[in-house]
């Protein structure tokens, strides 16, 4: 029997499997870059062992590193998790080759599957050899590994090389591997997948469905099982192929097949052949544990003939530290509170905990489970609403907004939902007395010092940046406590403001680290009072969004190019993504700061374009 696992992995995924094996008995190791000293995965487990470096082409893709760990820290297995090298065989061969179980599927079986261009062929598809006009549009993927990184929607045939460029190097980052395909995109379908286990003694489970249709950058946003209003021969269908599938490569352990569904008829599209981001809403379907089963079956049990019986609904959803409104850029910073009440919550960090650029933005899971979609849907909904999430932006209002879409609620979403959406999900205007009791709790954390005023018909003056723009509130220090003009202040203390406005009392619970103050769901920043004359930058400058390294120059690319608006001038790589940082105007490019390899922090410029109107005779 497994005695001790090495997860080669990190955050959310290595810190679920330390938990069941915990529940097992099973002791746990851990490996940590440099930038993941202090993470949370690294200090949960019983051991943990240093990769140097803080890349993950240093780090979490160092199979040698990795197996050496293990080793040294006496564990008799390794568990995978997802991304980085989950799906890379020649690691799941140097793991068995040591001496090591390998939790997942055999190294033939990776090799067969994990690269798409080879499970297309095994599936009898083939990718396109050649792209024309006629073919558009396409979808360029990586075939190693996952989660959107390396895939590219051309539209154009001119984009085509420059994609399949940027394809081929975010690829390479993400898996160690840059290979790529294309393939034909099919626009308006639905991404459903089935979720299969299999054991050494010829048992094959169709654990059911999962609907995985609203993504952004073609990673998964929202994930539900079972799949809403499929067909019941259209589900047969998917469970026969995905089973075929399994038994066609001898798969053993967790493994996903995945599909597009449009008009009816269901598309191959890949199969993973590791445990899924999404997996806990399987689990929570048909109660079991997936990560104790697949150390069950990397241990030689048998599974039953027959699956467990699915009952109710369960939903997933993804909180990333992200602005939806600005291209999904990541944000990083402190996550100073992290807390979803009412359901299951999967994470990697804790509150105080740094959001560095190196890995991956996804802060947690959340997921709900009730006995049908709409209470299910709905519990989500409302947990997100009410969680306390304070510190960098993220996509939570995205969330609860999508939840409550009637396109969704109605089950009628495919993956084009963000591209039909985006625009009225990140437009909601924030809560208007979210400033006024922002500013009253800050007036009740000074007065403890400085008392109630004599002068009452003096307002006092806040002003606090809300959604990008300035918002100025007025208030009143009186003998009776304060006031403010429109409301009644029913009570103020520096952590929570209750007003009754309109004769309905609403609570509002502030924190605040820094000039950053949340208000409930609304976050603020309260602008310095003497603005620094450095931050301010000549028009046309490009700053960077996010921490990162800049990857790639266009070609050609120099001081005095004339550039047009939208022109792609230059690429940064942040939290395992490439971003593209596009000129703003037509114009002349009158600086560039940037080059292949420099490290750049948030706000650093970046370039110049000066606009035709505005250049110098």
């Amino acid at each position: 029997m497994i005695a001790s696992v090495l997860v080669a992995n990190r955050g959310e995924i290595a810190c679920r499997v330390f938990r069941t094996c915990g529940e097992l008995g099973i002791r746990t190791v851990a490996v940590y870059s440099d930038a993941d000293e202090n993470a949370l995965h690294a200090r949960v487990a019983d051991a943990a062992v240093r990769l140097p470096g803080a890349a993950p082409s240093e780090t979490y893709l160092r199979g040698d590193l990795i197996v050496t760990a293990a080793l040294a820290a006496g564990a008799d297995a390794v568990h995978p998790g997802y991304g980085f090298l989950s799906e890379n065989a020649d690691f799941a061969r140097a793991v068995t080759d040591a001496g090591l179980v390998w939790i997942g599927p055999s190294p033939e079986a990776i090799e067969a599957m994990a690269s798409k261009t080879r499970a297309k062929k095994l599936m009898g598809l083939e990718p396109l050899a050649a792209v024309t006009a006629e073919d558009l549009p396409v979808l360029v993927k990586a075939a190693a590994g996952g989660g959107g990184r390396g895939m590219r929607v051309v539209r154009e045939l001119a984009d085509l090389d420059g994609e399949l460029a940027a394809a081929r190097a975010e690829a390479l980052s993400a898996f160690g591997d840059g290979e790529v395909f294309v393939e034909p995109y099919v626009e308006g379908g639905r991404h459903v997948e089935v979720q299969i286990l299999a054991d050494t003694h010829g048992t094959v489970w169709a654990l059911g469905t999962r609907d995985c249709s609203l993504q952004r950058r073609h990673q998964k946003v929202i994930e539900e099982a079972p799949a809403p209003g499929l067909e019941t021969g259209l589900t047969e269908e998917l469970h026969e192929l995905a089973v075929r599938a399994a038994r066609a490569v001898d798969y053993v352990g967790a493994g996903t097949v995945e599909f597009l569904v449009a008009d009816g008829r269901a598309h191959f599209l890949e199969m993973n052949t590791r445990l899924q981001v999404e997996h806990p809403v399987t689990e929570a379907l048909f109660g079991v544990d997936l990560v104790a089963l697949q150390i069950r079956v990397a241990e030689g049990a048998a599974l039953e003939n027959d699956p467990p019986r699915a009952r109710g609904h369960a939903v997933e959803a993804r909180l990333y530290a992200e602005d939806p409104a600005r291209s999904w850029a990541p944000q990083t910073g402190t996550l100073h509170r992290l807390a979803v009440p009412g359901v299951r919550l999967d994470t990697g960090y804790t509150d105080g905990d740094p959001i560095g650029v190196h890995y991956d933005p996804m802060l947690a899971k959340a997921v709900a489970y009730a006995p049908t979609r709409a209470e299910a849907v709905r519990r989500l909904a409302g947990a997100l609403e009410s969680a306390a999430i304070h510190g960098p932006v993220t996509n939570r209002d995205l969330l609860v907004r999508s939840l409550r879409h009637p396109e969704f609620t109605g089950a009628r979403m495919d993956t084009g939902f963000y591209d039909r959406h985006l625009a009225e999900l990140t437009g909601a205007a924030p809560d208007p007395y979210a400033p006024l009791a922002a500013a009253l709790a800050d007036a009740q954390g000074r007065s403890r010092f400085g008392g109630w005023r004599n002068v009452s018909s003096q307002p006092q003056v806040k002003r606090y940046v809300m959604a990008d723009e300035e918002h100025e509130v007025r208030y009143h220090h009186t003998r009776d406590g304060l006031t403010a003009e429109g409301v009644r202040v029913v009570r103020a203390t520096p952590g929570l403001v209750i007003l009754e406005i309109d004769g309905v009392q609403r609570k509002f619970e502030v924190a605040r680290y820094g000039d950053r103050v949340h208000v409930n769901a609304t976050a603020l920043t309260a602008p310095p009072r003497f603005p620094d004359p450095a931050d301010q930058r000549e028009p046309g400058s490009l700053l960077a969004p996010m921490p990162g390294t800049v990857v790639r120059v266009a070609e050609g690319l120099a001081v005095g190019a004339a550039v047009k608006a939208g022109q792609p001038l230059l690429w940064l790589e942040a939290m395992k993504m490439e971003h593209k940082i596009s000129a703003p105007v037509s114009g002349t490019l009158s600086a560039l700061h940037a080059a292949p390899g420099h490290q750049v922090e948030v706000g650093a410029l970046l370039a110049v374009v000066v606009a035709q109107e505005e250049q110098p005779a």
